[in-house]
């Protein structure tokens, strides 16, 4: 039992040093194995042994109880209590630090796969920042054409602006002048009448003088 113990115990300690120290691909050995000892039966078998090894612990300390009751009582301790108290106490001993570095083993797997998880959500947070920084350069660059564009677009509206203005005057410049041409246009239209009116005053005296004259004559 004790060999076995010591067996277990040096087995534990390899595997909570590999957990504990990255040595090339043997962590990740350790990982699996832990891995395959939780998955399945396993997790069943190991409560098993240890509530095995806690019964067998609580006997040992037990055994020891009583030999150190008895050796109060006599006042002395026989040689075979003796080495009944140190197998028991050695026993003893090498359980608890079973228990103890199983304990430990279980509680380094899980931060370490912890960590792992954190690590990949970590590099896929990079990756997303990244891209959000690749996407803000982008945006960025597409503002500075835009901006660019929008200078452009001003300058041009400023320059339709100024033509606007310029066809504006023109056609002020010409509505004058066509209401002056209408303004001459009106007046020569009077101008024309009056003639006509003088005209046919003219004809009218012409006739006249002309009836006179054949009435004379």
């Amino acid at each position: 039992m004790i060999q076995l113990l010591f067996l277990v115990l040096f087995a534990e300690g390899a595997v909570a040093l590999l957990l504990m120290v990255k040595v090339g691909p043997l962590r990740e050995l350790a990982m699996r194995v832990v891995d395959q000892v939780k998955t399945g039966k396993g997790p069943a078998t190991v409560k098993t042994l240890a509530c095995t090894l806690t019964v067998i612990l609580m006997s040992d300390v037990a055994s020891i109880l009583k030999i150190q009751n008895r050796g109060l009582k006599v006042g002395t301790v026989s040689p075979m209590d003796q080495v009944l108290w140190r197998t028991h106490l050695l026993e003893a001993s090498l359980i608890g630090y079973t228990l103890f570095l199983a304990f430990v083993i279980d509680r380094l797997h899980h931060y370490l796969r912890k960590l792992l998880t954190l690590r990949k959500t970590s590099s896929t947070s990079r990756e997303e920042v990244e891209k959000l920084q690749m996407e803000n350069r982008s945006l960025r660059e597409k503002e500075e054409k835009s901006s660019g564009e929008m200078k452009k677009l001003q300058r041009e509206i400023a320059k339709l602006n100024e033509s606007m203005k310029k066809l504006k005057t023109e056609t002020e410049e010409h509505e004058q002048k066509a209401s002056a041409a209408e303004a001459h246009v009106n007046a020569l239209q009077k101008q024309s009448e009056e003639l006509l009116l003088e005209y046919d005053r003219l004809l009218e005296d012409n006739q006249i003088l002309q009836t006179q004259l054949l009435s004379r004559g």
